[in-house]
Order: C-alpha cells, then sequence, then structure tokens
C-alpha cells in the first residue's frame, strides 16, 4: 500500500509487567524473584480496587505485540503488519511505531480502543526508555494527544461520550453488536500468563484480532458521523472478509476470526 494513501493507522497493543522494574521501584533490597514481584503487585493492585482488577498499571509495563492495520481515505483496509514480527523486540517495535507516525504516515489519524488511556502512554514511556526521537508528536498542540481532535480517535473516548459513561462491555460488546468475533477464549489479563509460557505467537494473534475488531467498529462510527453510508460499510465489511479469505496462508491468525465471523443483525 503507498505510503501517501494511508490515511488511519488502526493499531492495538498487547503489554506485559516489566518484573525488573517492578522489583527495583515496589520492593528494593527483597529477595524475591520476577514471578514473585509480579504476583505480589498483582494482589496489591486487587486488594486496592477492591477485588476488581489486578491488571498492573501501565508505567509498569512493557510491549509484547503491537499490531497496525493502514486504512485508505475511503476506509478501506490496504494492508495490516505486526511490528519486529515474528521477534517482537520491544525497542524494535517501539522505534518501528514512531518511525511511521513521524515519518511514513505523518498524515495519518491513529485509531485505537482506549489509546490515550493506555497504549499511547505506554509508548511515549517507551520513547523515554529508549531515547526514541516524537517530536512531531509532542510538539503538535492538536495532534494525537488532543483529547477533542481528530488526529487520534479513540473509539472507547468518543463512544462513551469521553468517559461520561463507563463503557461496560468495552471492544468485546461493541464487536459483537456487529456480528464480529470479539473476545475468542482469550482475555487482556491472560497475555502475561502466555507471555511466561513462551507463547508470542498466540499473544500476536490476539492483538491482531483486537485490531480488526477495532477496524469494524471505526467503520460503523463513521456511519455514524455520516462519513460513509450504511450500504458502503457494509459493502468495506464484505470487501474485508475477501481480503481475510485471501491473505489467511501469509496470516494464519486471520483463519480463527473467519471461523468466527458473523454478519451484522441488529436487534431487537
Amino acid at each position: 500500500m503507498d505510503k501517501k494513501s494511508v490515511k488511519y493507522l488502526v493499531f492495538d497493543i498487547e503489554s506485559v509487567p516489566d518484573a525488573r522494574l517492578i522489583r527495583m521501584v515496589k520492593y528494593p533490597g527483597e529477595d524475591i524473584d520476577d514471578a514473585q514481584a509480579v504476583r505480589n503487585f498483582q494482589d496489591e493492585v486487587l486488594a486496592n480496587s477492591q477485588g476488581v482488577s489486578s491488571f498492573i498499571p501501565v508505567t509498569f509495563q512493557y510491549p509484547v505485540a503491537i499490531c497496525v492495520a493502514k486504512v485508505a481515505e475511503d476506509f478501506t483496509l490496504g494492508e495490516m503488519v505486526s511490528l519486529d514480527f515474528p521477534r517482537f523486540r520491544p525497542a524494535e517495535m517501539t522505534r518501528l511505531f514512531w518511525d511511521g507516525v513521524e515519518n511514513n504516515y505523518s498524515e495519518a489519524s491513529l485509531v485505537s480502543f482506549n489509546g490515550r488511556g493506555f497504549d499511547v502512554p505506554l509508548l511515549e514511556l517507551m520513547a523515554y526508555r529508549y531515547g526514541v526521537p516524537i517530536k512531531r508528536h509532542l510538539k503538535d498542540k492538536f495532534g494525537a494527544r488532543y483529547r477533542f481532535g481528530t488526529r487520534h480517535i479513540d473509539l472507547h473516548d468518543w463512544l462513551s461520550n469521553f468517559n461520561a459513561i463507563k463503557m461496560q462491555g468495552g471492544l468485546n460488546l461493541l464487536a459483537k453488536v456487529l456480528g464480529k468475533p470479539g473476545k475468542m477464549g482469550t482475555t487482556g489479563d491472560e497475555v502475561y500468563s502466555l507471555f511466561v509460557e513462551g507463547k508470542s505467537g498466540q499473544i500476536n494473534d490476539y492483538c491482531t484480532h483486537d485490531v480488526l475488531d477495532t477496524y469494524f467498529v471505526f467503520l460503523r462510527t463513521r456511519v455514524m458521523t455520516g462519513e460513509i453510508s450504511r450500504d458502503r460499510e457494509q459493502e468495506i465489511v464484505r470487501k474485508t472478509k475477501k481480503f481475510l479469505e485471501d491473505n489467511v496462508s501469509q496470516t494464519p491468525a486471520y483463519a480463527k476470526y473467519l471461523k468466527n465471523w458473523g454478519d451484522w443483525e441488529p436487534w431487537p
């Protein structure tokens, strides 16, 4: 896909707790290994949230998968990539992401689900960690950091009326409303366990599926804004399914998504 024709970068990140950093910051001097440090912190987070979640804060995480869908101005899907596949090195994924945003696709808008609340701050912290320049991203006053602009369309923020409500059910709910798979046996809080087991490929597949769900939710929001008609949206959805079918041999993650594919059938 020609770089100039890319107008939207729909992306998602999977991350894991940074055990070394947790030991250094939370438990300095304690004789515990990485696994115990993570468990201790998870227990602390769970207790502080009154049993709601054990998910460790973004400041103590690093990426293990970053997937990006390159979308044209007419909202058709042109290409999907997994950064630094199959090695998934955090420093290289960070470099590749910001190189795309700053240079190769500098005119494209970011599209995410809760990217303002997690993904972008994480990538900014990784730019800090690895010394990656993100000058345009930081300098542009009304750019991707501006909450109410179009340089970063955070669908979670947008659909929740900028957090006027709690988007209970999240991306999974929104995808299933459209007949799309949503969660298929793996959830975000299982990523660390998969990582410990060395299942990087499965994590990347999960990330790919989330990007596809995000893309279809993005299409429906563009119907809401009047940028495309409902008929045009459904035409793009059919073309995207054909794209997945044509590329399933190169990207096996598409097979599971297609197996759980459903068409939009509104109710009641």
